[in-house]
């Protein structure tokens, strides 16, 4: 069952990129500042009714916690623009990119910030991570910006959250409901303009609104897979996702994967292979140094 629940969360995450393509005429920031407001609208009422009140007033109460939460809510804020803006832009391969490098990036910011040490495989992992950023770089003529910004922004959050005791649903709570003044700012400025697109169409508005749900139930999922999966199996479903989306990009959307991303793609998925058997040898012994919490929020 636990099984089910991850492949679900992480399918329903790989495949979100064709919602947000239905939204592609809409500035990106207007699509967030709704998915914000949406997801607060939504997860509110469904804390109350799973008795999660108590835990809700906690977390508020702690000013460690309410800083650490704003700060990852403005991370998360800025991934999901980055990551829509690249739906509607036609890039979503290069963007699956940044998710395929976030655990290793993860693993480079624990070294350097909160002191855990990195084993061989671990080193070796990271090492070919950026052998695939540099192919990608430099075959392409281009910086890899939108990869390397993305998989920085949500390596911070899951770092942030990482070292913030709340549960998935909670910390989406709060850091939507701290976030939430500037989306509605954004909003407002919209309509004062005339620019927004809420309420001109019924599709749009549907789309908009449901933005909030389709945010919040892939994590309910997430959370029923974690309590029952080894953290190294749930590790693997990260993958999922970025596969997924890439597969979507190319064979629906027609997006091109020319030899410089499949070379930077082998990479990179060495590296993941490296980085997976590491962890399933070392789960074997004694719990890993490196979480894969970044995971257990949602990407997308």
């Amino acid at each position: 069952m636990g099984a089910g629940y991850a492949a679900a969360a992480y399918t329903w995450w790989g495949v979100m990129p064709a919602y947000w393509k239905l939204l592609a005429s809409i500035s990106p920031l207007e699509v967030v500042a709704h998915r914000v407001l949406w997801s607060l609208v939504f997860t509110v009422p469904l804390l109350l009714w799973l008795g999660r009140a108590s835990e809700l007033r906690s977390v508020l109460a702690d000013r460690r916690r309410r800083w650490a939460l704003l700060a990852s809510g403005a991370l998360i804020g800025l991934n999901w623009g980055m990551f829509i803006w690249a739906v509607g832009a036609g890039r979503i391969v290069e963007a699956s990119f940044g998710y395929f490098l976030n655990p290793l990036v993860s693993i480079a910011l624990g070294v350097a910030l909160l002191g855990e040490r990195m084993r061989r495989a671990q080193l070796v992992a990271v090492f070919l991570a950026i052998a695939g950023v540099c192919v990608l770089g430099f075959g392409s003529g281009t910086a890899p910006w939108l990869p390397l910004a993305l998989a920085a922004t949500f390596a911070l959050y899951g770092l942030l959250r990482k070292v913030t005791l709340v549960s998935s649903l909670v910390g989406l709570t709060i850091e939507t409901s701290l976030i939430a003044p500037l989306a509605l700012g954004t909003l407002a400025f919209l309509a004062r303009s005339g620019e927004s697109h809420f309420g001109a169409d019924a599709r749009v508005t549907a789309l908009l609104a449901c933005s909030g749900v389709l945010t919040a139930l892939p994590l309910l999922w997430f959370a029923r897979a974690a309590r029952s999966l080894p953290l190294s199996t749930l590790g693997f479903f990260q993958y999922l996702a970025p596969t997924l989306s890439a597969l979507l990009a190319v064979i629906r959307y027609g997006e091109s994967f020319d030899h410089v991303r499949g070379a930077a793609l082998l990479f990179i998925w060495a590296g993941i292979l490296v980085y997976s058997m590491d962890s399933l040898r070392s789960d074997r012994v004694e719990p890993a140094p490196v979480s894969v919490a970044p995971s257990a929020v949602p990407p997308k």
